[in-house]
């Protein structure tokens, strides 16, 4: 217990500097794959608390993985995220107001990722600053997890080992269902994610119709253009669309949607457009799902290049695995939940909160945040809310990367409560939702954040200091893990990593950035500023 006071305790002590290195990441709002300065930031202060840092780790630029001992013990794990979400630009104001200084269409956090981030950092410092003190042996491994939108990197990084010899993991979130506002995971944990990216090129627009004599073209520009690469997208886009109901039964959660990086590269109207790019992201139940789905999308590529006197290659953007659920970390964790309690917010947060309803037209409330916010969520309580709304055939929901983890050692899925405002009286707003800036707006700002990651952190550092501490906890958790796995990594019912181990992470495709030319600093999503 003294352990856990004093993880607890350091939390507490460094609040003021732990504000501000959260508003350092929000302030950088680095979108998936393009998060240089964050994953800088993170590498260099990891190295002055004492860890060993290898930056780039799988092969990607903004990733890393640290590394601290004080002695043999057990290897904990756990992560930092942050990367923001293109065209999500709001400042930490009461009102609809992007950014100053930037595109309109910049990133923003959301969830926010910025505070995930600060919370685990916050949690695993304080378990080393409780392990120094007591003199608690063991391992903590902290790693920089880029793209997590895309569900990027934790597929590459487990896929290349790098989740091999831990004993425990801790995932970390913000709060993303009411029933689970400050909670751990049960049975019901994420969805299968997959992303598939198709690439149309028309390498040989002359060869079009090349039965055409020289009698028959006066001049070249009698000749028919091929279609090129922008119709074999429109097609992929429309036929897909057309299919998507003939590609998985109506039962159960899933969704498919796709992004355009490219299209085109012709600016001569008479030249065949040279390439084009969709992506396409699944989240679905489960992999026999997914595997449907892509089937019937690179079916429909192929096809659309044929028509369109193209080539199609694809490629994978990430795979991840269902999650794998383990009671034992739920309950130790939760346990340290209810040491530290939910978070609590101050009359300034709630000010903060008042102000954005006023300025909605509502009227402000006395306590603006849900009620659901301030308490905690018992597993096996959140756990009957999803089962309630889901068919008894479905496992998984949602999607996030994190999965990866709980398939090489028994891991939690923390939730910690980010601001939430109230509904308005149902009887003079029906169905009223508030307006999607007004909860990134609260990410930014101390009063209001502040509360969630240093929770979280609290929380955390506590079961870290659980795990290192208290052996038959931990043996049980990893006995479940066995048991669900059928023996363990490489066990009977174990499922491995779905991308190949020299799989190349997909950090040089065109995801929106802000770059640098003779013009100065420029997003590259067109802003109509000339």
């Amino acid at each position: 217990m003294d352990g856990k006071k004093s993880a607890i305790g350091w939390v507490e002590n460094n609040l003021k500097q732990l504000s501000a290195d959260h508003m350092t990441i929000w302030n950088y709002h680095e979108p998936s794959w393009r998060e240089y300065k964050s994953a800088k930031w993170y590498v260099e202060r990891l190295r002055a608390e004492g860890f060993t840092v290898e930056e780039g780790s799988g092969e990607m630029p903004t990733a890393f993985c640290a590394r601290w001992s004080n002695g043999k013990g057990p290897t904990i794990g756990g992560y930092a995220e942050y990367d923001a979400i293109p065209g999500r630009s709001q400042a930490a104001v009461p009102y609809r107001k992007p950014r100053e200084g930037v595109s309109k269409y910049a990133a923003g956090h959301t969830d926010p990722h910025s505070g995930l981030g600060i919370g685990a950092l916050a949690g695993f410092l304080a378990a080393k600053h409780a392990m120094e003190k007591h003199g608690i042996a063991g391992t903590l491994v902290f790693l920089g997890e880029p793209a997590e939108k895309m569900c990027g990197s934790k597929p590459v990084h487990a896929a290349k080992g790098y989740y091999d010899g831990l004993d425990a993991a801790i995932s970390f979130h913000p709060h993303s269902f009411q029933a689970l506002s400050n909670g751990c995971f049960w049975d019901t944990h994420s969805a299968p994610y997959w992303s598939r990216i198709y690439t149309f090129e028309c390498n040989e627009p002359e060869t079009w119709q090349s039965q055409q004599s020289a009698a028959t073209v006066a001049h070249l520009h009698s000749a028919a253009r091929a279609p090129g690469a922008i119709d074999a997208l429109c097609l992929m886009y429309t036929s897909s669309k057309y299919l998507k109901e003939s590609m998985l039964p109506h039962t159960g959660s899933w969704s498919l949607n796709e992004f355009i990086p490219v299209a085109g590269l012709a600016a001569a109207d008479n030249i065949a457009p040279v390439v084009s790019q969709i992506q396409y992201s699944l989240r679905a139940p489960d992999l026999e799902m997914c595997e449907k789905v892509f089937a019937v999308l690179d079916n429909n590529a192929v096809h659309c290049a044929a028509m369109t006197h193209c080539t199609v290659e694809s490629a994978w953007i990430t795979r991840t695995r269902a999650g794998l659920p383990n009671h034992a970390m739920a309950e130790i964790t939760f346990r340290n939940f209810e040491l530290v309690g939910p978070p609590k917010w101050s009359d300034e947060a709630r000010a903060f909160g008042r102000e954005i309803q006023k300025n909605l037209g509502l009227e402000p409330m006395d306590d603006p945040f849900l009620p659901e916010i301030q308490r905690l969520s018992p597993p096996q309580e959140a756990e009957k809310s999803f089962r309630a709304q889901l068919p008894p055939w479905q496992k998984n929901l949602a999607a996030d990367d994190y999965v990866e983890y709980t398939w090489h050692a028994p891991t939690v899925r923390l939730y910690v409560s980010r601001p939430t405002l109230a509904s308005p009286p149902r009887d003079k707003h029906p169905g009223y939702r508030y307006p999607d800036w007004s909860r990134y707006a609260m990410m930014g700002t101390p009063a209001c954040i502040d509360p969630m990651w240093s929770t979280a952190g609290k929380v955390i550092g506590a079961t870290i200091i659980d795990l290192m501490t208290d052996k038959a906890a931990l043996d049980r958790a990893q006995a479940e893990f066995r048991e669900r796995t059928g023996g363990g990594i490489g066990g009977s019912k174990w499922v491995a990593p779905l991308l190949p181990r020299d799989f190349a992470p997909p950090v040089d495709y065109r995801w929106p950035e802000y770059v640098t030319t003779v013009r100065g600093e420029e997003w590259t999503i067109p802003t109509g500023k000339g």
